[in-house]
């Protein structure tokens, strides 16, 4: 069978969809936003051949339901590839996640050499005991040193590992950071504690609190005034009032005495210390740390630097280098000296190395060729986009070696630069011809034009899509009538330079010496009251400059509190602006029970017009009664949910819909009011574009779903849960939501790349909102990589030249023609004579 061959699919807005996927080839699956891609892919195509193969083997598959198609045949076992990162925990590292960091700990294991500890003399490798991987006895052997007779002990891979005891460091149990609370966002210096400093308490606890400080004043010997002001308290009070009696920092002051041993006796904890604790204690309370987070802030571990290692093992080397250096290269780097290894180790290291290094030396090259040639094998999995996190993910596959799978990808060109597209191509090629068929979810022109088959959905999104608009090579779909995706292959549409762009004044944002992880000292000036790009190659510098400086400095400039920014000189220019507004790609929910209508407080509005009804008015219930997440309307038995999570033993939960309210969340009473027809539950299936016409007069409800449709989210469910949002959609809600604000006209907007996820008609409807920001006084300055924004800028920045530690500089600025014109990677993308009219 030469094909997958879908009949009538009509799960979500499929229209009874039949098409016919070609095998072994590189598929593109394209259309606009919300056209029914990912249905088709993911929760079609990729479902069921998940579903089809457990059953060939004999797996109960009853908990695994079948998607709303009459047939598929020819279908293979299917591997997908999303935009969601699956390990969010701070240990995880690219290190780590590719095994990469597992070959490093062996190696260093094997052939390391480190000084004694008695002498400082340099100690060869015992290789006996050197693949041992456990905190065992082994580990506890001691050889002697050959220069002084002192035991030396032997090195095991757990010596190497942040995440056992052997390796890690003792300060940060391994994680590289620690967390301080904020004495700012805690106590006001300017009151006394009487005077309600610590902001906290209530007054009973200022009572409680100020007698158990007295005792421990007493016990001391020293003055502790609760009416002076926290700044004018003499340094032993001030510690004692933040840090506690017990810590190292008020212990300084009477080392001798020894603390108070109950509460009514002087036992006070510290304010700071009291909510480390806290926070510490509820380390499964996931909603409880968040909201504690607020009053931390995380910096380096001050003992291993951010290494993660403890100093005995950070002194062992291997061909001269660290396990911690190593960890540092980007990719590019250490796949060098990797390289390098035969000639810089004897012949006897060499032959215990040697099989790790070819496997290492392959590991390392595939994922060079993914195009992330510029992280680090320390950067923690967490920080990764999702691109990023994507191409990781490929890489590992391309060592698989399978045959006969189809594999399904959700836009891997994420956060890549253009110039990098055509390596990825080149690694889904590679996988194409393993024998293997490539169903990729695409945007990107380049990736289109490079396949061997497209298959256009639409033509619109929501309930305007959902049907097959073009298949075929790439040619027969840009000649295709009708296909928005072939207009913008063949160039009849696109989006336009500007006739005239804004020229720059005299008002900007200066940032001075920034040198944050690969930045070499650069000093940028950002012209304000334009649409301004930076621009450069994945892991040139550009987040560094702006999220890990920028934005952090604007938080503690405007609100005094939040993370310490990068390393930098200064910013000029900050009286030119009222606030800040970084508008990131994060998740704005983790819980299923948050979506696009509850973030964007689209939902108050309408629960308000629900609860004016008069049918809502005879039954006496309020606009709280149309809430799933309070008690009163909701369905008690799955608490608003519509669903119920069903223990499988051995397998993982399965959600269920709620047999009580079949998945509609609100009980009888509050769904028999209707509004325009419609109860509270069927508005939660609404698309943005329905709801438009639906809450046309509902004033607060009317502006905010005019804004999400103008960011390209007509498409989206009201109650689509914010768990299953792409970093795109995320990050265009939050956009949403900020626009829906009074403007003030001296506001700097800060996006990081808000065309992911965006069909190239959806970004001229984006670049038209971002436009009218400007327009009206604000700057808006984005992350970009998508050339049709380039276009379309007042302003570029571009940074490079290259990834890693070949970017860091500033290789371009100036207007889209002064970039195109320098020859910079960027540059030679923008082709701004080429532009669709």
């Amino acid at each position: 069978m030469e094909w997958i061959t879908v009949t009538g699919a009509r799960l979500h807005n499929l229209k009874n969809v039949t098409l016919a996927v070609p095998k072994r080839k590189l598929v593109v699956l394209t259309g606009l936003s919300g056209s029914g891609k990912s249905t088709l892919a993911f929760d079609t195509l990729h479902r069921e051949g998940q579903r089809q193969y457990m059953e060939s083997l004999g797996i109960v598959t009853a908990f695994v339901s079948k998607p709303a198609v009459d047939s598929i045949t020819g279908l293979s076992p299917s591997i997908s590839i999303d935009q969601h990162l699956t390990n969010r925990s701070p240990r995880s590292t690219v290190g780590t996640a590719t095994e990469v960091f597992t070959y490093l700990r062996l190696l260093w294991a094997r052939i390391g050499h480190r000084p004694c500890p008695a002498c400082g003399a340099g100690v060869p490798p015992a290789y006996d005991l050197a693949t041992e991987d456990d905190w065992d006895e082994a580990a506890t052997d001691a050889l002697p040193c050959p220069h002084c007779g002192a035991p030396v002990p032997n090195l095991v891979m757990g010596h190497f590992s942040f995440n056992k005891p052997a390796g890690a460091c003792p300060t940060c149990t391994g994680i590289g950071t620690v967390h301080r609370a904020d004495a700012a966002r805690l106590v006001d210096e300017e009151r006394s504690v009487d005077g309600g400093a610590v902001l906290g308490w209530p007054r009973a606890a200022v009572e409680h609190n100020v007698r158990v400080l007295a005792a421990a004043a007493r016990h001391y010997g020293l003055a502790f005034d609760p009416a002076t002001p926290v700044k004018d308290l003499d340094p032993p009070a001030r510690d004692l009032l933040l840090h506690g009696v017990g810590s190292a920092e008020f212990g300084r002051h009477f080392p001798d005495t020894a603390p108070p041993t109950t509460v009514g006796r002087g036992r006070f904890e510290g304010v700071l210390t009291n909510v480390l604790r806290r926070y510490a204690e509820r380390v499964e309370d996931t909603a409880y740390r968040e909201k504690m987070e607020q009053f931390l802030t995380t910096e380096t571990c001050p003992d291993c630097e951010g290494t993660r290692l403890r100093s005995e093992s950070r002194r062992v080397t291997v061909a001269g280098l660290s396990i911690v250096d190593a960890a540092r290269m980007p990719l590019d780097r250490l796949a060098e000296q990797v390289a390098r290894i035969p000639e810089l180790v004897t012949a006897e290291e060499w032959l215990f190395a040697e099989p790790v290094v070819v496997d290492l030396r392959e590991r390392v090259r595939r994922l060079v060729d993914v195009g992330v040639e510029y992280l680090t094998l320390e950067r923690a999995t967490p920080t990764l986009s999702a691109g990023e996190a994507q191409r990781l993910r490929l890489a590992a596959l391309l060592g698989s070696g399978l045959t006969g799978v189809l594999y399904v990808l959700d836009e891997p060109t994420i956060g890549l630069h253009p110039s990098d597209t055509v390596r990825l191509v080149e690694v889904l090629r590679q996988l194409r011809d393993l024998g293997n068929t490539v169903l990729v979810i695409e945007h990107d022109l380049d990736v289109l034009r490079a396949a061997d088959h497209v298959i256009d959905v639409g033509p619109g999104a929501g309930r305007d899509g959902g049907r097959i608009v073009a298949a075929g090579t790439p040619d027969e779909v840009a000649a295709t009538a009708g296909s928005v995706t072939g207009d913008h292959l063949a160039g009849r549409r696109g989006v336009t330079a500007p006739a005239a762009r804004r020229p720059p004044g005299d008002r900007a944002l200066v940032i001075r010496g920034a040198r944050a992880h690969n930045l070499k000292d650069v000093t940028v000036r950002l012209p304000l009251g334009l649409l301004v790009a930076v621009t450069g190659p994945s892991g040139s510098g550009k987040s560094s400059l702006l999220l890990d400086i920028l934005d952090r400095a604007a938080r503690r400039h405007f609100h005094g509190a939040g993370d310490p920014p990068g390393p930098h000189d200064g910013i000029d220019g900050w009286a030119h602006l009222d606030k800040v507004v970084t508008i990131d790609q994060q998740a704005i929910g983790r819980i299923p029970r948050s979506n696009a209508a509850t973030y964007s407080d689209l939902f108050t509005p309408i629960r308000e017009a629900f609860a004016a009804t008069d049918d809502a008015r005879k039954r006496s219930l309020s606009a709280g009664h149309f809430s799933f997440n309070v008690p009163g309307g909701r369905c008690e038995r799955c608490t608003g949910a519509g669903v119920l999570s069903v223990s499988m033993h051995f397998l993982p939960a399965v959600e269920v819909r709620c047999p009580s309210c079949r998945g509609r969340r609100f009980n009888r009473e509050v769904l028999a009011v209707r509004y325009q027809g419609h109860d509270i539950a069927e508005v939660l299936d609404m698309t943005v574009a329905d709801a438009l016409t639906a809450f046309a007069d509902v004033a607060g409800a009317a502006t905010r779903l005019r804004l999400l449709d103008d960011v390209g989210l007509g498409y989206l469910p009201l109650g689509q849960p914010a768990t299953t949002l792409s970093g795109g959609e995320a990050q265009r809600i939050k956009l949403a939501k900020e626009l829906a604000r009074r403007s003030t006209g001296r506001t700097l907007y800060l996006l990081d790349e808000p065309t992911t996820g965006l069909h190239p008609a959806d970004t001229v409807r984006l670049l038209g909102v971002l436009q009218r920001l400007v327009d009206a006084g604000n700057t808006v300055l984005a992350i970009e990589h998508d050339v049709d924004v380039v276009r379309a800028a007042d302003w570029v920045v571009d940074l490079g030249p290259g990834g890693g530690s070949a970017g860091g500089e500033v290789v371009a600025e100036g207007t889209p023609e002064q970039v195109a014109a320098s020859g910079s990677r960027t540059g030679r993308h923008l082709d701004l004579a080429g532009s669709a009219p």
